[in-house]
């Protein structure tokens, strides 16, 4: 960010942060809507910003700090944890690549949200271990076991093998969070 303005920078990490935010909400309209609410805090708050430390997991924290306090205040929702809701809304697909990676999908919405969370930061945004621990307010080791064992449980679901290419990479799991936007 030395070579950019603050406003940049931001502007900059925008596909980052709706990446994230359909990972956590898994609909591209509250996605977007949660990715607006981080830009108007962080535009109002720069002044909290520290020069030189990491823009990119300040805007991500604030991003997943705005998400859990709108759960917290949207306990009267449906919630569709088993994807009951969703299966009825969903077309199926009509070519075996699309289904494998529903299939994948399904396996990683049944993840615990905090090893989701993780693989996405890890898997999809390409972050580092510490990043994604500072972002997640836990220790490294945390994290690091957190992926482990969602890698581990999906190779398990998927009847695949852990080192079978595909399975969590960051296309993968950047495919499976954008193929809502479709």
């Amino acid at each position: 960010m030395a070579d950019m303005t603050f406003e940049e920078g931001v502007v900059n990490l925008v596909p980052d942060l709706r990446a994230f935010g359909r990972s956590l909400t898994r609909e591209h309209a509250r996605a977007d809507d949660l990715v607006q609410d981080t830009i108007v805090k962080a535009l109002s708050n720069k002044e909290k910003f520290k020069e030189g430390t990491n823009l990119r997991a300040w805007l991500f924290t604030i991003l997943r700090n705005t998400f859990y306090s709108g759960k917290r205040k949207q306990k009267w929702e449906v919630e569709d944890v088993d994807g009951v809701y969703t299966e009825r809304l969903s077309v199926k697909p009509a070519q075996d690549g699309v289904m494998e990676l529903s299939d994948f999908r399904k396996a990683f919405e049944t993840l615990p949200p905090d090893q989701r969370e993780s693989l996405m930061l890890v898997g999809a945004a390409g972050m580092s271990y510490d990043e994604a621990a500072e972002i997640c307010d836990c220790a490294v080791g945390t994290v690091k076991s957190r992926v482990n064992r969602a890698r581990a449980r999906l190779a398990d679901m998927l009847q695949m093998r852990e080192d079978e290419p595909g399975l969590t990479d960051g296309a993968t799991l950047a495919a499976m969070v954008d193929i809502r936007s479709a």
